[in-house]
């Protein structure tokens, strides 16, 4: 069914009540999908382990109070200090049906290219990309080889992505000229700054100052003859 397991029991506690739960170590949840919603808890440590795992593109079996059914990560909400979960937020799916969920877009196999060899830097833009599929087919990343990447005007596209088996953009018209991940040369753009701030930093020779009226001040000698 999945690789991934949380169990989980109903909550009756809302709204602020739920900081109790959160107090006590249990995450409380929200299971949508199907007739009605479910009000759930699950224990901080194993829900945190689960979703770190799973993310928002793997299936994840739930259990709650002895029932299973199948969902995904649609949400989660996390402190913004603390960065521990708030509340998570389940869409229950059927395997029979496609899906729609969130993979990661991995760059592999960069070490063996030839911008490597020159020392250009690999940056990422785009870092994970909507898919659909039925939940059997769900990838757990995308992979892409960078090992072709040769030179600055070389970058990584949607279209450079192979897609499994099954698998489909969950965007009807996406844009696959899209940039996935481009090359730039960390060390000339250093040298650039480096001669940018030198040029700031050199002392400017200060000029005669003018009197007021543009002229040169009389002599005081012969003003008073």
């Amino acid at each position: 069914m999945s690789d991934y397991n949380l169990s989980l029991s109903v909550r009756t506690e809302t709204g602020k009540k739920s900081l109790a739960l959160r107090k006590s170590g249990l995450v409380p949840s929200v299971i949508y999908g199907g007739k009605s919603e479910i009000l759930a808890q699950s224990p901080y440590n194993e829900t945190e382990k689960v979703l770190k795992l799973a993310g928002y593109h793997s299936p994840i079996s739930l259990e709650i109070d002895g029932k299973k059914t199948l969902a995904l990560a649609k949400s989660v909400s996390i402190n913004p200090v603390s960065r521990r979960i708030v509340s998570v937020s389940f869409q229950k799916i059927s395997e029979r049906k496609v899906v729609e969920a969130t993979a990661p877009i991995v760059l592999e196999n960069f070490e063996a290219s030839e911008a490597n060899k020159l020392h250009l830097t690999l940056s990422q833009q785009l870092e994970e990309i909507s898919i659909k599929a039925k939940p059997s087919a769900l990838p757990e990343k995308l992979l892409v080889d960078a090992s072709g990447l040769a030179s600055l005007d070389d970058k990584i596209l949607l279209s450079d992505l192979t897609l499994p088996k099954g698998v489909e953009f969950a965007e009807k018209d996406l844009d696959l000229s899209q940039v996935v991940a481009t090359l730039y040369d960390s060390a000339a753009e250093a040298e650039a700054r480096e001669a940018q701030s030198s040029e700031e930093s050199e002392p400017v020779e200060a000029a005669d100052v003018p009197s007021d009226n543009g002229q040169k001040p009389e002599n005081p000698e012969s003003a008073e003859a």
